[in-house]
């Protein structure tokens, strides 16, 4: 493969620059519950089951597959409703509790100095969520005003594995699918991306140790062209993109 000359990092937000999806999927366990209950459905879930089943999506896109798996229908007043209480309640615990993913700081750090790419967050999350995530931890500095939601930025919400986010940021930077990079921890984040024509860097350091080798595969055949286990490999792993050798 060609060199590629690669001007645009798009990163994901939640597990990738901040530790925030076991908070998240905490914080709205209870209000899915709730929904359960209201249906009639018999599922029941914690954060974690939470986590196994819907990573990568939003509370809008959890919603719209428990309504395809239950085949039950929520108003969109209903809808909405719950999703402006799911927003705030994970807001709150971020704010109390949200953590920057190891290692991060000191790449977007080293990023910055270097002044050699644009950056840009790219997230299913909704983004007020988005922005209070990365204003906790402090990173909101490398970002500006270039933070994209699939749930808030686009004419019609979504959530990944739909590329419309990542094509709506490229048209929005002005960029071109070959000279972005993404970076995603989920399969429906690394889908969106590759959907989108981008080449993807795989990340599994959030995951638990015996897991991280399954999220690798699972990531690669969703279309990551590199892993790594850690932000300390991003640098080799950006390197493989741009010399065309992956």
């Amino acid at each position: 493969m060609a060199p590629r000359n690669i001007t645009t990092l798009l990163f994901d937000c939640d597990n990738t620059l901040v530790l925030s999806e076991e908070l998240a999927f905490e914080g709205c366990a209870d209000l899915i519950n709730e929904i359960c209950e209201k249906h009639g459905l018999p599922e029941r879930f914690t954060g974690s089951t939470l986590i196994k089943e819907f990573v990568g999506q939003n509370f809008r896109g959890m919603m719209t597959s428990l309504q395809e798996r239950y085949g039950f229908t929520m108003a969109d007043a209903e809808l909405e409703d719950y999703v402006r209480r799911e927003e705030d309640v994970v807001i709150a615990k971020l704010k109390a509790h949200g953590l920057p993913c190891p290692g991060v700081d000191d790449v977007l750090a080293k990023l910055e100095r270097e002044k050699k790419y644009e950056m840009a967050v790219v997230s299913s999350s909704a983004l007020r969520r988005v922005k209070a995530s990365i204003e906790k931890v402090g990173q909101d500095k490398f970002f500006g005003d270039s933070v994209f939601s699939a749930a808030t930025s686009l004419p019609k919400p979504t959530s990944k594995p739909d590329p419309a986010i990542y094509l709506h940021a490229m048209e929005v930077l002005g960029k071109k699918a070959d000279e972005c990079v993404a970076i995603e921890d989920s399969k429906s984040g690394t889908l969106s991306g590759a959907r989108a024509g981008i080449k993807v860097v795989g990340y599994v350091g959030p995951y638990e140790d015996d897991k991280r080798a399954e999220m690798e595969k699972v990531l690669r055949d969703a279309g990551a062209v590199v892993v790594m286990q850690d932000w300390a490999e991003f640098e080799s792993c950006l390197k493989q993109i741009e010399s065309g050798s992956v």
